[in-house]
């Protein structure tokens, strides 16, 4: 079997309607955006008061600059396979990425010149793993599973955290360590499924049973521990 020109066939690409359509989900890699939204609602819980337009607009800037921007950016600097193969221009996908980007630094900004000005500081870094990570620059140094970890994981909790409180907590920076954890597996899973899966040999038992499990449990895992501490919050938790 030859290997897939694209990731179409991912179980979190819909198998129905027009092959743009598909590929454009499939460019937000929902369940592993999930994840990385539920980290910053989760950082949010931990605050002792919650506002929750904060919590929103913290939602809505990763959505903006992971689920959109960074995947975008990735599609162009992969210096493996494509993720999406050649359906994406360079144009179109720096279009997608700078323009997502000014709204997640808009609404970041807005925010951190109004109420909480450490937020730049996460803001900043972020930024740089986003191009650093993505388009392995600094000869991949930061293209690791570690670096993936931390700023994919501990750093949204932080964000979540920070922009309610101005400030990081030892028990936010426990929280943000436990969920880099979280993050350390689902690249840990993905990695091998990707490779599995460009190498036209599944194992239909390794494959289907063992790492898409892995993938699929942690990413609703985390999801639901989110929604879970949303729900205790708004009973009064």
């Amino acid at each position: 079997m030859d290997p897939a020109p694209d990731r179409r066939s991912e179980w979190f690409v819909p198998q129905f309607g027009p092959l743009k359509f598909r590929l454009w989900i499939g460019l937000l890699f929902l369940p592993y955006t999930g994840m990385v939204l539920a980290f910053t609602v989760i950082g949010g819980m931990l605050a002792e008061m919650v506002f929750w337009d904060r919590v929103g607009a913290i939602v809505l800037v990763y959505f903006l600059g992971l689920g959109i921007a960074a995947h975008a950016v990735d599609a162009i600097g992969s210096k493996g396979l494509k993720p999406w193969g050649e359906h994406f221009s360079k144009r179109q996908l720096w279009t997608l990425a700078v323009g997502s980007l000014i709204l997640a630094y808009g609404i970041a900004i807005y925010y951190a010149v109004l109420e909480t000005p450490q937020l730049l500081v996460i803001a900043v870094i972020e930024g740089f793993f986003l191009f650093a990570y993505n388009l392995e620059l600094f000869e991949g140094r930061f293209h690791t599973d570690g670096w993936f970890a931390f700023s994919w994981g501990v750093l949204p909790v932080l964000a979540g955290y920070v922009i309610q409180t101005n400030r990081i907590s030892p028990p936010a920076l426990i929280v943000a360590g436990a969920m880099g954890l979280f993050s350390l597996v689902e690249i840990n899973a993905s990695r091998p499924y990707k490779e599995l899966k460009r190498s036209g040999r599944l194992d239909p038992h390794l494959h289907q049973v063992r790492y898409e499990a892995i993938l699929k449990c942690v990413s609703l895992g985390v999801m639901l521990l989110a929604a879970g501490m949303v729900t205790w919050r708004l009973g009064g938790g």
